[in-house]
């Protein structure tokens, strides 16, 4: 198993890509930190990952509060003693549009969870995954390159998200940190449900035709990368950004 004793925290593990992500690796035989803050559905996947392997350490927590950030590392270090992989998941979508203002009533919220919580998160775990030459997987988008309508903000963390994984790949490396990034396209995960967004046959039509393969991709398939690049099989990469995307930016 290639994650054997091995301790990862994944933020935003109560559904969608964190879910199926700590699941994997937790069969993969990790010690898996779960963070999220919906209580019940991180229960439900807690009860899922301690039947695969491994009962994982359960936070539920706000990752854009900077008190339950410094919890979130304290709780893992002070549990396992150690922290091998970061992956910095955990994200909200909010529409907005700039010509009638309304991208200033979500700017802050979506800048703070889905991107100053990654880099706090990463500036608080750096040290301890420098003693275990660990290493990060920040969950990006293609939005970060591909510009989507009344998303300005989600695509503005997403593309901070990719600089920001650069900036840290290059400065954690001379001390054995490796730092990726994914951006998926289109996936199957309640987060435009959870973010208030009314999620409609019209409008999965409409986002399944955005990509050249015509489908939306199961969270599963980001968790397969996830484990990839946080593995020993991916020792050679860091700085860089895997797409997923169904071939949605070779169609745009």
């Amino acid at each position: 198993m290639r994650f054997q004793d091995k301790v990862v925290i994944v933020t935003g593990a109560s559904s969608g890509i964190g879910a199926a992500a700590a699941k994997l690796l937790t069969e993969e035989g990790a010690s898996v930190v779960m963070v999220g803050r919906n209580k019940e559905k991180l229960a439900a996947v807690e009860a899922q990952c301690a039947a695969l392997g491994n009962a994982p350490l359960v936070i539920q927590a706000d990752v854009a509060n900077d008190d339950d950030a410094k919890r979130i590392i304290n709780e893992t270090i002070e549990k396992y003693g150690k922290l091998d992989v970061l992956v910095n998941n955990a994200g909200v979508a909010r529409y907005g549009n700039i010509s009638d203002g309304s991208i200033m009533k979500t700017y802050d919220e979506v800048l703070n969870i889905n991107l100053r919580a990654t880099v706090h998160l990463t500036s608080l775990a750096a040290q301890h995954l420098v003693k275990t030459k660990g290493n990060i997987v920040n969950i990006s988008s293609i939005a970060g390159t591909v510009p989507l309508p009344s998303s300005v903000a989600y695509c503005v963390s997403k593309a901070g998200m990719n600089h920001f994984t650069r900036g840290a790949a290059l400065e954690l490396a001379p001390h054995g940190v490796r730092v990726n990034a994914i951006s998926p396209g289109p996936v199957h995960t309640d987060i435009m449900v959870n973010s208030g967004i009314e999620v409609d046959v019209t409008r999965v039509n409409r986002i399944r035709d955005f990509t050249a393969l015509g489908r939306i991709s199961q969270p599963e398939e980001v968790a397969d990368l996830i484990a990839f690049l946080a593995s020993d099989t991916a020792k050679g990469i860091t700085g860089s950004d895997f797409v997923t995307d169904n071939g949605a930016i070779v169609k745009h």
